[in-house]
């Protein structure tokens, strides 16, 4: 299966947790199925992208990283790249590159869709500049794990889940649902979502 084949599975499947985040599912949905190249990032001026909330081992932190160019705490996450062959692979492989943790326990189900204009994405073009139609995963850290700081960003760190540095709408929610995602992954008797079915960092879902 090639990556854009595993994102149209991945989308189409995938229930949306309210109205506004399925109207952005049947944008995605839209987009791959005219743009066969839709998660290069040679699309413009739209194009898929992945990332990964992670949250510590009790739930109650998330790893932000402070991007170099947009100088603002976010997930971890980038554009696709050739060697990925689906959407949660990619994601995972950013959280590992960008977060520097070599053991994250991924939820191979996408969180949340987020689409937002990135002026620093190359060019704009005449209609404006680049979105990144991004597919937001979950990744569960080991109690042990110590992030490291990569050259994409200026720093990488630990924040409460109720104390976010940027408490924009947009990652709050992103919080929200990825934190009730990993408590009822945790619940006895809970959907197959468990973490005991989520892939590890050395082993990307593929």
């Amino acid at each position: 299966m090639t990556l854009h084949a595993d994102a149209l599975a991945s989308l189409r499947g995938w229930p949306a947790p309210s109205a506004a985040q399925e109207a952005l599912r049947q944008r995605y949905l839209a987009h791959l199925e005219a743009h066969p190249d839709g998660l290069r990032r040679e699309c413009r001026p739209d194009h898929l992208t992945a990332s990964t909330l992670v949250l510590s081992a009790g739930l109650d932190r998330v790893l932000l990283t402070l991007h170099a160019k947009a100088r603002r705490w976010f997930q971890l996450g980038g554009h696709c790249e050739p060697g990925d062959a689906t959407l949660a692979g990619a994601a995972l492989r950013e959280a590992v590159e960008e977060g520097g943790l070599a053991d994250l326990r991924l939820d191979p189900v996408p969180v949340q869709l987020s689409e937002h204009a990135v002026p620093f994405c190359g060019p704009d073009l005449p209609g404006g500049p680049v979105h990144h139609l991004d597919v937001r995963f979950l990744a569960l850290a080991r109690p042990d794990a110590a992030p490291a700081v990569s050259e994409e960003s200026l720093d990488v760190a630990w924040w409460p889940v109720d104390a976010l540095p940027d408490p924009g709408p947009d990652l709050v929610e992103l919080v929200e649902l990825a934190v009730s995602r990993a408590q009822a992954s945790s619940t006895p008797g809970s959907a197959s979502n468990g973490a005991s079915s989520w892939a590890a960092a050395d082993q990307p879902s593929r």
